[in-house]
């Protein structure tokens, strides 16, 4: 039997040991150019690949991290993830994964509820999430045309021109939510989609227009898990809607590439994006062919840490998010963009020729920045429960002139 397919406890053992050394010197990409013709072996690689890999890369769960709405995932799902890759499965069939798919669904009965949908599957990411979502809109409710608000993802527009439909952006309001007075009369023939959390600003859009469409998606790739929180009030209505997507590579802190498409009615969803083949048991449902088995991961995490973990750890990013509103209201010399709703605080200095300065005296993955309007703002988000705001304030002081 060819060794390196077999368990290895010395090998993974200083994986993990490399994991705890400081590569933060290591800069550059220090690989060969070409293809070697002859290999330098598993240990050797490690080594050679560790300040490259871990040396090089963004550092999600540092102190100052408060820039994307990428976190911090939880060691067990290091391990489970570890474990996927050591077995390889395939949810395509049920012969190549016949435990990982019955996790899956599992997995999706435990979280569909919190949304009013009865089911749904993994995907990849929000992105394809939506594309399902649409997709199945076309088929089962005959849409022509997709809406969105201009805050909505890209992902929105994309999948409009990917499946052949009509896409139209309907202006936002002051806080960033889509403008229900811009909306067309005749909704008839559309998919109407909503945003929980605008990647821009995390704003909300008015859910009591699910509904008045012929279908109505909602993007809640970034907000979705609220619901498992105490402030599941924020996106009341949601269950109004025909379909959901929630990205769990975001706030329920997930490996990539990890995604909910949700349905409220599933059965006649999942029919309508389904394709046989003469070597599958079952139809493949939805967009992918081959996937892997993500769900194990989250499974694995809902597990150890319940309901209340999830939303501790929710709850105390927003905590994080109000504490930064407030420096951000309270300091005569920055302006808040509009009340946060979802943990995104958009802010920037009064006095716009300071931003390039403020921004460069800014800790690396402490603050992002967006165009809203045509003007530039800096954009925090509050994806990482373990950042110290105290610091982070600290040093957006420390970058702004003396106060006159």
């Amino acid at each position: 039997m060819d060794k390196e397919f077999s368990v290895d406890s010395e090998g993974l053992h200083q994986a993990v040991e490399l994991m705890s050394r400081d590569f933060s010197s290591a800069h550059g990409l220090d690989l060969p150019v070409e293809l070697p013709q002859l290999g330098i072996g598993s240990t050797a690689a490690l080594n050679s690949l560790a300040p490259n890999i871990l040396g090089g890369a963004a550092r999600l769960g540092e102190a100052t991290s408060f820039a994307h709405m990428d976190p911090p995932t939880p060691w067990i799902t290091w391990a489970v993830t570890l474990w996927n890759a050591s077995l390889n499965q395939n949810l395509l069939h049920p012969a190549t994964a016949p435990v990982a798919r019955q996790m899956e669904q599992r997995v999706v009965a435990w979280l569909a509820p919190f949304f009013g949908m009865n089911g749904g599957h993994m995907t990849p990411g929000s992105t394809v999430a939506n594309l399902t979502a649409l997709w199945s809109a076309r088929e089962c409710a005959g849409i022509t045309e997709v809406i969105a608000s201009e805050g909505a993802h890209l992902s929105i527009a994309k999948a409009a021109h990917i499946l052949g439909l009509n896409f139209r952006s309907v202006p936002v309001d002051a806080n960033g939510s889509m403008d229900a007075a811009q909306l067309p009369i005749n909704l008839s023939k559309s998919a109407l989609v909503l945003t929980a959390g605008a990647t821009s600003t995390g704003a909300v859009d008015p859910f009591v227009l699910a509904g008045r469409a012929a279908w109505t998606h909602v993007d809640a790739a970034w907000a979705g898990p609220l619901l498992l929180s105490k402030y599941a009030h924020l996106l009341a209505g949601i269950e109004s809607a025909d379909s959901v997507a929630v990205s769990t590579h975001k706030w329920l802190f997930q490996p990539k590439e990890s995604a909910l498409v949700l349905f409220k009615d599933t059965e006649k969803a999942h029919a309508a994006v389904s394709f046989g083949g003469a070597y599958l048991a079952t139809p493949n449902i939805g967009v992918l062919g081959s996937h892997g088995a993500t769900a194990t991961a989250l499974l694995a995490m809902l597990l150890s840490w319940g309901r209340q973990g999830v939303a501790q750890r929710i709850e105390h990013c927003m905590d994080l998010s109000h504490c930064l509103r407030d420096f951000v209201v309270a300091d005569k010399r920055l302006e808040l963009y509009g009340e946060p709703q979802t943990g995104i605080v958009v802010w920037r200095p009064k006095d716009e020729s300071l931003f390039d300065q403020v921004l460069q005296q800014l800790p690396v993955g402490s603050t992002s920045t967006t165009s809203i309007a045509g003007r530039k703002w800096f954009r925090s988000v509050a994806a990482n429960p373990s950042a110290d705001i105290d610091r982070l304030i600290a040093t957006i002081q420390v970058a702004l002139p003396e106060r006159t």
